[in-house]
């Protein structure tokens, strides 16, 4: 017994130098632990993981994957390298538990328009990976919020670009704002929507069946216009149309597009012998006909500029408005000679015009003049146009009619095709003789009234250039409005008086813009007293500037876009326009946005020779599903964030966006880390740049059970 304790207490110190020795050495490790031979200890969330790319960045030519959506303390799976010049996969924060379904014909199709059906194709090009973090430093941008000075200033970064599929850094890097609150990612069901509404064709704003049904009166086109619900707002996906394929590629598209896209057949036949569209086996066919112009509207566009030389289409005539649009052939066949049209109609009886203008590459959005402004600024376009679009004028004293006057500049032309115009019965005379009351109350003259070959009858009325005619009226009918209340037209009411467009000394009776292109690179050219004057030509410079740059050395070289399967184009922080301007060389046109509660850009971008509206990204876009090819959002997310829920953001983002198309976000890491999330529970396939972009592929993946 004595030789058993004299043993023990000769090996108790032994052990205890033991179990310190390893008490220490696991100290040790799990302070200073290295990534590659302790995977289990990098977390994206980790403080280590910032250390780490810096001392051991990724190898040349192989972007890093996307981890930054891990949850916290959750270890990153080792994988094998991919093999150089190839992406990682991109994987989605859960295994889908519904599969893809992706048309037969989804592929191919792609190809043939330029595509590619390879998943590489879905993520940026492989580059150097950065050496450093990009600097915490910011610049402000007007209109597109608080970017970093990197962005600003891209010339000064293209040799030491930081491009990666994925991030890095530790969480409230670069403008992150420190700790976040992850976003849950959501589970998406199919839209429920009301009675008579195409799931496939849903816009929440316009069909909101329940609001409609409570409306007093429809008499001014109330059901026509936005009733967006409130919250909980829209969190579901709209259904793709049987047989939904890739758009056919532009100029083809103008011709003919897919019937399964926009399956609408009734257009057909109650516009049969007008020769608006036909139907041809799977396609849609537009011979370029319409209402007012039966012979062919580039006839009719020629016939426009004989009867008026001063109009010089392209040139003089640079932005139009189309009311009453049809499916858009005027706008669509106007694009040949360099001007660009909004053409606009309702969603009502003649079944998806807009829908049809869209899917043919060209610009167009649902709107109504019914009891609220137009979502345009005062003193917007060149050219208004009206072929038999089916608006009283003249109804409810003149409002609607006023409300043209008011988006139309100084100097501009409204272009009326219209049975008042050449017929002589009963009803035509009497709409005739209202609307000459009307245009002279308001100091339009008219410029020329003819008749083509097939006794179609046009006249033309000049809006005046100066303010004389409008105080020496002897009735003040309608009256003047008292000043100019710089109110945005965002749900705001028609006005009953005539608002004046205030011009400077200098520029009476000279108050129209300088001929396209050169107006594309002039901050203002009209005198209107509006937002354009409270922004200097120093930031518009540095605007553009900016804009090329990152257009030319990193949208166009470093994104895996497309860019030749690019048509439909929306920028929904438009800011000046840079956007839009440094891809005016392309076969694709851009729908600038400018949300109601960001600086009033909008004129500017007008003035520049480009289109736009007002709108709130908290609420459905009046568009159809599926209709634009990229969309762009810059330095926006974060205010809309504080407004409405991220998810929501998402789901419109889906909705108009269309399956194999692009989303490009550029914001702060916290806010693309966020938006990241959610994409890809969308099964988008996405990838981070320069820690400030997000690029995300829409794929043709829908949920399997209805539901909102």
């Amino acid at each position: 017994m004595a030789i058993s304790s004299a043993l023990s207490d000769r090996k108790r110190p032994i052990a205890i130098s033991v179990a310190l020795f390893i008490l220490l050495s696991s100290l040790f490790l799990l302070l200073s632990p290295a990534p590659s031979a302790l995977p289990f200890f990098f977390s994206p969330t980790s403080r280590f993981s910032s250390f780490s790319s810096r001392a051991a960045p990724a190898p040349p030519q192989t972007p890093l994957p996307i981890s930054a959506l891990a949850p916290p303390q959750t270890p990153l799976p080792v994988s094998s390298p991919a093999p150089p010049q190839t992406p990682l996969p991109v994987s989605s924060p859960s295994p889908p538990q519904t599969p893809i379904p992706v048309p037969a014909d989804a592929s191919s199709h792609e190809t043939a328009s330029g595509g590619s059906s390879s998943s590489a194709a879905d993520l940026p090009r492989p580059e150097a990976a950065a050496t450093a973090d990009v600097a915490d430093t910011n610049a402000t941008q007007l209109g597109h919020g608080t970017l970093p000075a990197a962005a600003a200033q891209v010339s000064t970064s293209v040799d030491t670009k930081e491009i990666t599929a994925g991030v890095s850094g530790g969480r409230g890097a670069e403008g992150g704002g420190g700790e976040e609150k992850p976003v849950e990612a959501p589970s998406w069901g199919l839209c429920a929507v009301g009675r008579r509404v195409e799931p496939a064709d849903y816009i929440p704003c316009l069909d909101n069946v329940k609001a409609v049904k409570a409306l007093k009166s429809i008499r001014h086109m109330e059901h026509r216009e936005r009733h967006c619900p409130t919250k909980p707002r829209p969190r579901c996906l709209v259904p793709l149309p049987a047989g939904y394929r890739l758009p056919l590629p532009w100029p083809r598209s103008r011709d003919m597009i897919w019937y399964n896209n926009v399956p609408h057949p009734k257009l057909v036949e109650y516009k049969k012998d007008q020769n608006w569209v036909r139907k041809s086996g799977n396609y849609f066919v537009f011979p370029g006909g319409g209402t007012q112009f039966k012979a062919g509207v580039t006839r009719y566009i020629r016939f426009i500029e004989q009867i008026m030389p001063q109009i010089k289409w392209g040139t003089h005539a640079r932005t139009v408005l189309d009311v009453g649009c049809g499916v858009a052939s005027f706008g669509g066949y106007l694009l040949d000679r360099n001007v660009i049209t909004m053409s606009i109609a309702p969603k009502d009886e003649h079944e998806a015009q807009i829908q049809f203008a869209l899917e043919r590459g060209i610009p167009a959005l649902l709107a109504v003049i019914g009891t609220q402004k137009l979502p345009f600024p005062d003193n917007s376009f060149d050219v208004i146009h009206c072929a038999r679009c089916r608006v009283h004028w003249y109804a409810d004293g003149g409002k609607p009619l006023l409300e043209l006057n008011r988006v139309l500049r100084p100097g501009g032309y409204y272009i009326w095709s219209a049975t008042p115009v050449y017929r002589r019965g009963k009803r035509d005379e009497d709409d005739w003789n209202a609307m000459v009351t009307l245009t002279k109350s308001i100091c339009w003259r008219t410029v020329v009234k003819s008749k083509d070959v097939n006794r179609i009858g046009v006249v033309i009325y000049q809006k005046p250039t100066s303010n004389s005619c409008y105080t020496e009226r002897k009735n003040n009918e309608p009256p003047l409005c008292s000043g100019s209340n710089g109110r945005s037209p965002w749900y705001t009411p028609l006005d009953s008086c005539l608002l004046l467009p205030v011009l400077s000394k200098s520029s009476e009776g000279n108050s129209w813009p300088i001929s396209w292109p050169e107006r594309l690179n002039i901050r203002s050219s009209t005198s209107s007293e509006n937002s354009s004057t409270w922004f200097s030509q120093e930031n518009f410079d540095s605007d553009t500037k900016n804009w090329n740059g990152l257009i030319s050395e990193v949208y166009s070289s470093e994104f895996a876009v497309n860019w030749s399967s690019i048509r439909n184009v929306m920028d929904m922080n438009a800011g000046f326009g840079g956007f839009a301007a440094s891809f005016i060389d392309r076969p694709l046109w851009v729908m600038n946005v400018v949300p109601f509660d960001q600086p009033d850009t909008l004129p500017i971008i007008f003035n520049r020779g480009l289109i736009g509206v007002y709108h709130d990204w908290c609420e459905s876009f009046n568009t159809y599903p599926r209709t634009y090819d990229l969309l762009h959002m810059s330095y926006l997310l974060q205010s809309l964030a504080n407004r409405c829920d991220i998810i929501e953001i998402a789901a419109e983002i889906d909705r108009i966006l269309r399956p194999g198309r692009w989303f490009v976000l550029q914001d702060n890491i916290g806010m693309i880390r966020k938006m990241d999330r959610v994409l890809r529970s969308l099964h988008y396939k996405t990838a981070i740049m320069r820690r400030q972009f997000l690029v995300a592929r829409k794929s043709f993946w829908r949920p399997d059970s209805a539901g909102s």
